[in-house]
């Protein structure tokens, strides 16, 4: 593999691995190279982003190297984390808010069970954008988690309370729904599949 390939693999493995980062000798058994070959292509990982002026680094924490930000950085990050985020929601995380706001407290799984598909990705953004929040425990196998809608919610959506929700569509067909969002919209929608 050539040099440049192997610190793009190198890189990838970096990412993937996150906070809790990956150490050389995992690396010189992943790519089948060295371990002192890994730390020198590391270290010159590590120059190549500085004089490429990068957002991102490569440290070395308890024996396992991860990318990091640059501390010099921090206040955008401050800001991006203190600004209320304006993006929208998508299509499976608007019907699995819904399914939530009219249905809660309830599980992973009656969610995925209601919608027919996962809803981890969906779940996840919506606990990010704290439009629901982890209620507690279902009794039963696992005790798994029961999600219920904030006060967020409520201002994001301008409800006084959850009573103030509209009546949810009695005996709804999701393809004639998708049809008159297509007819409106302009455009086939893509079905919702996360």
């Amino acid at each position: 593999m050539d040099y440049d390939k192997l610190k793009g693999v190198i890189e990838g493995l970096l990412f993937i691995s996150g906070d809790e980062g990956i150490d050389a000798k995992e690396i010189s058994e992943i790519t089948e190279v060295s371990e002192e070959e890994v730390i020198d292509l590391i270290e010159d990982m590590k120059a190549d982003f500085r004089r490429a002026g990068r957002g991102i680094q490569i440290v070395e924490v308890a024996r396992a190297y991860q990318l990091t930000t640059l501390p010099e950085h921090v206040p955008y990050f401050e800001r991006l984390a203190s600004s209320p985020s304006q993006s929208t929601l998508s299509q499976a995380a608007l019907e699995t808010l819904a399914i939530i706001a009219y249905k809660q407290p309830l599980t992973r799984s009656e969610i995925e069970e209601i919608r027919g598909v996962k809803c981890e990705k969906a779940l996840n953004t919506l606990l990010t954008k704290q439009l629901i929040r982890e209620a507690g425990r279902a009794e039963g196998i696992g005790r798994p988690i029961l999600y219920a809608t904030t006060k967020d919610f409520l201002e994001h959506f301008g409800l006084r309370e959850l009573a103030d929700l509209p009546e949810p569509p009695v005996n709804l067909d999701i393809e004639e729904a998708r049809m008159e969002a297509s007819a409106l919209f302009g455009k086939a929608e893509e079905p919702a599949n996360d």
